[in-house]
């Protein structure tokens, strides 16, 4: 592997790194870009401030800021419209898409704004880089939060059902890494098409990888257990690793974080008394506990909304001095292992 493009998109941001096995690393290009889903979702705003009708097409992608913009878009009054598959993304049921309004159809109307909908714009990547001597390369590897589809429940619960057949088949780090994608990630087989051969993994999985990747974490995962959180723009996500495996972990929602509960949640989770029922009621995706009580030689914070935990005794993990490629580290790793 002499190049390799490695893209971890989250709810806000979409971080780069154009990994070149030839150079060191702090030589490499890195980029941190607005999330796919916002830049979509500007373009939604930009159509509503107009009066103009919109028509989504492409790829099911990320939601959250584009389905809101879609929402506020309707409440105006005026029209979306939007193939089957660019629909996904708004929510995996028809029925539900419909009932908020969004006409589905594969034929553009002809007064409709066009929004291509899609994890990765090659064109754009291909554009930036050019313009720094570089071209695409061929190889890539791409994080997504893929909650699964699950038109028939709800998609929290669902993704965390993911989660417990992780942990039952031994939670193994390497099994954190895609090869073959369960044909009911249609997120991670969009990224797939618009990325042909792409390795990809989860969003929580590439930062906890990249995580490991940083001299001070990996010293203290070859001498005991280690608890990891990720706060991300939209997740937090928590887990405790030992000998290359995950024995414990939760999920839940970024915006429903405090600093006393993550550490509430956190000093629960080491005692093995975190009950998936708890997170859940709590509106978060799950929990599941270590079989036992156990005690971090280090517990390590990551993730953009990193400063929630600024005044706990944590360690700010930051590989190679870059705290915001934590998930690229983790694809650079994957793609290695």
């Amino acid at each position: 592997m002499a190049k390799l493009m490695a893209i971890d998109i989250g709810g806000g941001t979409q971080d780069i790194l154009l990994y070149d096995s030839d150079k060191t690393l702090e030589n490499c290009i890195q980029l941190i870009l607005p999330s796919p889903t916002v830049l979509v979702a500007q373009q939604i705003k930009k159509a509503t401030e107009a009066g103009k009708a919109v028509f989504l097409h492409g790829h099911v992608m990320g939601g959250g800021p584009s389905t809101k913009a879609v929402r506020d878009h309707l409440s105006k009054g005026l029209p979306v419209f939007a193939t089957k598959e660019a629909a996904l993304t708004i929510h995996d049921d028809p029925k539900r898409v419909e009932s908020l309004g969004v006409v589905t159809t594969e034929d553009p109307p002809a007064h409709a704004v066009r929004i291509h909908t899609g994890d990765i714009d090659r064109e754009m990547l291909a554009r930036i880089l050019g313009e720094a001597g570089e071209d695409l390369p061929a190889e890539f590897a791409v994080a997504v939060q893929d909650h699964g589809y699950s038109p028939g429940e709800s998609n929290r619960i669902f993704r965390f059902r993911i989660w417990e057949q992780f942990m039952a088949a031994g939670g193994k780090l390497s099994d954190l890494v895609y090869g073959d994608i369960p044909s009911f990630f249609t997120r991670m087989e969009a990224a797939r098409k618009q990325a042909p051969g792409a390795l990809l993994m989860d969003t929580c999985g590439a930062a906890l990888l990249g995580a490991l990747t940083d001299e001070r974490v990996r010293e203290a995962s070859g001498r005991g257990t280690v608890a990891v959180i990720n706060l991300g723009n939209q997740h937090t996500f928590a887990a405790l690793v030992e000998d290359q495996r995950v024995i414990g972990l939760f999920e839940h929602h970024t915006g429903m974080m405090t600093p006393q509960k993550v550490a509430h949640y956190l000093k629960k989770l080491t005692a093995g008394k975190l009950s998936n029922a708890e997170v859940q009621e709590d509106q978060g995706h799950g929990c599941l506990p270590p079989a036992e009580e156990v005690d971090p030689v280090l517990t390590v914070v990551t993730g953009p909304r990193r400063s929630l935990l600024s005044s706990l005794d944590c360690y700010f993990a930051a590989p190679q001095g870059n705290m915001m490629l934590m998930g690229c580290f983790g694809l650079v790793d994957a793609a290695n292992l």
